[in-house]
């Protein structure tokens, strides 16, 4: 009755009330439920750590058919419990080998691994732990530890690993020595990258200091190793800040060495060596390499001065001679470039004394050439011959754009030495091959034909109008046959070019020319109605030009001849220049003019804005409004600048229209970064200028405008028309394929953007071949070419790294990667990585998403409990 009693409290889980009932009936030998109620009691002592009880209740029904499968496991906790270990591993593992089922099996199991573990007998743990873990869904992370740890001491690696990847996240010793021991079997089994990254979770962990110290430096170790120069430099560095007395310093240092000599970290290299208090002698030698380095990527980013600051402290460096070469050509590039030509000529000459050493752009052909324009530039015709005539001596069809231009340089600096018979054979030749100037040659072969004949000069360009109608020239070459006709004061035959003139699309400046001109025809040939009528046309649509000044002056020899004065009055009234009013107009803007000629800057603004405040018409309105611009932007004060050039550019075309177009689109790009304005200023550029230099300004303008804008459609298209044109150049070139390929990939055509962003490293060596090999990984990835994506986002990262940014991105891409591939270990050691070291908010933000996600995707898929 009390055995009954006592269950039925068991059943209602009051243990309290059933335990004594139990206590009563187990000392009961001759009663039925004897054996019952032993167990039952054995059970709620063991409940209530009374083990000594429980044990003896236990001992008691241990061999009892019902209870002998479950007893054994809490008689071997109780022995385990007491202290009484090698009792509970005998004891258990007896009942093991006896073959008969356990109902605990697998707990006996894991006790008896755990306790071979701790007596360090893992290969009599191993075949334990390993049923244990294998039969179980979850586990415990110290129970998979100890089989990880025990595959770990036989040398089975491949599962040791297995194993210890999954124990990383946490921030205590049991996971720092997993990850420890993680790093040196992936080691041993020559996996480095996945050492790296175990070593990373190590060394974030600073339970055992001495396991953090050395996974530190084996983090730093094999990132110089596996070619991860940027990081292994940030890590050296650090390590040997924080572990100044560690026992790998040298190492560690001779290490950094390697880095800085291997680096194209350029700007990282060097603002750690400008911070070495006591540079060693190999630091020394590798500095004016650094700092060229360092120049040749600012130039490429467009950031001149700061360039030539360095080439000029590599220039004065005593250890400077493996690239003192190198620093003349862009010494001298630069200089070029602002227009130093004296400078240019010297240091390009410099370059070559040095043997032309070779370096992408710097090579001797180019030296040459830039040394021919430089003395074209100063009108040293004889100089600039003996650089380009070497450059094209045997031209050929199929020659380079360099040889082209050389070329035809060549001949123009015979025909400027009025050496017109050479200059004409050259020009010849270029017709001859069919070359892009053909249309150049031919109008030069006009002007030298008309030294001695007008009418083969006027044959020849119309030659050239019929077989070139979209050339460029063609506006020129209209206006010059008219200059030709009227020179021989044939002015009916003029008429029809310079209505060409005026119809044509080229060359806007010539526009007041032609009416002048025309009107200066009718009157010759006696039609003052007609004349007057170009003059009036004239007036009303370029009213501050100087053709007006002239025409104004035509029109008063016209109506006086007419004896028509009041006519005159009434003509000059409708055309907004009343008598008296031009003549105070033309005193108050010169009055201007003096202060500006004499330097008075500050006197020439104010006495400007008199003028145009009293005259915002005025004759000389368009002159006003430039000079203000031209004294504001010497002031670099690139608003109210903007203001005088906008002014001039809005009543294009003028004398000054081009220049102040041209200042409005820089002012608005460089300094004001007020890229849409800009596009609309080079557009207009683009449209104007008859000028080939500042056509292909406009194009960079245009493109860099959009680029900057991510208009990829718009700067694809200008970027195609930029790449075929004379004279562009690397960067030009670079710049349009990036974003053909930016469009190709907004269109989701990233195997056809592949072709543009390799064109791209081709062509670039900085910021923008940093992207282009990004974009190579991205547009993998957009594939599904996962191998190839993961090649290419390695590729970014060992050749990018003074490009911190696109580092941190193909960083991010390899954790998308290793996600994709259900690589949760290195996605997860990746994310974190740029979590710890980014200094990049957003894409810090980005990958602390990224390893939320890919947490909770491993945590799915582990096999230990809580994870």
């Amino acid at each position: 009755m009390k055995f009954h009693q006592g269950y039925s409290y068991f059943t209602l889980q009051k243990f309290a009330q059933a335990k004594p009932l139990f206590n009563t009936v187990r000392t009961m030998k001759d009663d039925p439920n004897y054996t019952d109620a032993n167990y039952y009691y054995g059970f709620l002592s063991f409940r209530d750590r009374q083990y000594t009880e429980a044990l003896e209740s236990f001992k008691i029904v241990e061999n009892e058919k019902e209870y002998a499968t479950v007893v054994p496991y809490y008689i071997a906790q109780i022995y385990y419990i007491q202290g009484k270990k090698d009792d509970a591993l005998a004891y258990a593992e007896n009942k093991i080998k006896t073959g008969q089922s356990q109902y605990y099996d697998l707990e006996l199991k894991q006790m008896i691994g755990h306790a071979y573990f701790e007596r360090k007998e893992y290969a009599k743990a191993l075949p334990y732990l390993e049923d244990y873990v294998n039969r179980s869904t979850k586990v415990r992370r110290e129970d998979l530890y100890e089989l990880s740890y025990s595959y770990y001491k036989a040398n089975n690696l491949s599962k040791a690993i297995e194993g210890f990847k999954q124990l990383s996240g946490k921030e205590d010793s049991l996971s720092q020595s997993a990850m420890y021991l993680l790093g040196d079997a992936y080691l041993r089994t020559n996996q480095k990258s996945n050492a790296r990254n175990a070593f990373l979770f190590c060394a974030a962990n600073s339970s055992d200091k001495l396991q953090q110290e050395i996974s530190r430096y084996q983090y730093a170790k094999l990132s110089y190793e596996l070619g991860y120069q940027d990081e292994a430099l940030n890590s050296l560095k650090s390590f040997l800040t924080d572990y100044p007395t560690s026992k790998y310093n040298e190492e560690a240092k001779d290490l950094l060495v390697g880095v800085l000599t291997n680096t194209n970290n350029y700007r990282e290299a060097l603002e750690l060596l400008d911070e070495m208090a006591s540079p060693s002698a190999n630091a020394k030698r590798l500095y004016p390499r650094i700092l060229y380095g360092r120049a040749t990527e600012l130039i490429n980013d467009g950031r001149l001065a700061e360039a030539e600051t360095l080439i000029d402290k590599a220039l004065k460096d005593p250890n400077n001679s493996s690239v003192l070469g190198l620093l003349s050509f862009w010494k001298g590039e630069l200089a070029y470039r602002n227009n130093r030509l004296d400078d240019a000529i010297k240091y390009y000459n410099a370059y070559v004394s040095a043997g032309s050493p070779l370096s992408g752009e710097a090579n001797a052909n180019n030296a040459r050439y830039n040394l021919g324009y430089s003395y074209l530039r100063k009108e040293n015709y004889a100089a600039a011959l003996s650089f380009f005539e070497p450059l094209a001596r045997n031209p050929a069809l199929n020659s380079d754009e360099l040889t082209q231009d050389a070329y035809i340089r060549t001949a123009d600096t015979y025909f400027m030495e009025r050496n017109y018979t050479k200059a004409k054979s050259m020009y010849d030749n270029v017709v001859k091959f069919s070359w892009p100037a053909e249309d150049y040659a031919t109008f030069q072969n006009a002007m030298i034909s008309g030294i001695k004949s007008t009418k083969d000069k006027i044959s020849l360009l119309n030659t050239m109008i019929r077989k070139f109608p979209t050339s460029s020239l063609v506006t020129d070459a209209n206006m010059e046959i008219a200059n030709t006709y009227m020179s021989d004061e044939k002015f009916a035959e003029a008429l029809p070019y310079l209505n060409n003139v005026i119809k044509g699309s080229g060359n806007a400046s010539l526009k007041p020319q032609s009416y002048l001109k025309l009107g200066i025809s009718y009157y010759n040939l006696k039609n003052n109605t007609e004349a007057l009528k170009q003059y009036r046309t004239l007036l009303a649509q370029y009213p501050n030009s100087p053709e007006a000044e002239d025409a104004l002056e035509n029109v008063k020899t016209i109506y006086i001849e007419d004896g028509g004065p009041d006519e005159y009055a009434a003509f000059m009234r409708q055309a907004g220049r009343p008598i008296s009013i031009s003549t105070e107009d033309s005193l108050t803007y010169s009055a201007a003019q003096a202060q500006f000629e004499n330097g008075n800057t500050n006197a020439a603004l104010g006495a400007f804005n008199s003028y145009l405040q009293k005259f915002p018409d005025g004759v000389y309105a368009i002159d006003a409004s430039f000079y203000k611009g031209e004294i504001y932007a010497g002031k670099k004060d690139w608003n109210n600048a903007l203001i005088g050039y906008e002014d001039v550019a809005a009543n294009a075309p003028n004398k000054f229209a081009e220049k102040a177009i041209l200042a409005a689109a820089r002012i608005n790009f460089f300094e004001l970064k007020n890229y849409a304005k800009a596009e609309t200023y080079y557009t207009q550029l683009n449209q104007i200028t008859s000028s080939q230099e500042d056509k292909l300004e406009a194009m960079r303008g245009l493109l860099r405008s959009q680029y900057q804008q991510q208009k990829w459609t718009e700067a694809s298209s200008i970027g195609k028309d930029l790449v075929a044109a004379k004279g562009s150049s690397s960067d030009d070139k670079a710049l349009a394929n990036m974003a053909i390929a930016k469009s190709f990939q907004v269109e989701g055509k990233h195997d056809l953007a592949l072709a543009n962003f390799k064109s791209v490293i081709q062509l670039n060596k900085a910021a923008l071949a940093a992207e282009a090999r990004y974009e190579i990984a991205n547009s993998w990835f957009s594939l599904n070419k996962l191998g190839d994506a993961e090649k290419a986002a390695f590729e970014t990262i060992n050749k990018s790294g003074s490009y911190e940014y696109w580092v941190t991105k193909a960083y991010i891409l390899l954790g998308d990667i290793y996600f994709t591939q259900k690589d949760y270990f290195n996605a997860k050691a990746t994310f974190q990585s740029i979590v710890d070291n980014s200094i990049n908010a957003e894409l810090k933000t980005e990958a602390q998403a990224k390893l939320t996600r890919v947490t909770e995707e491993e945590s799915k898929s582990s096999k230990v409990s809580g994870q």
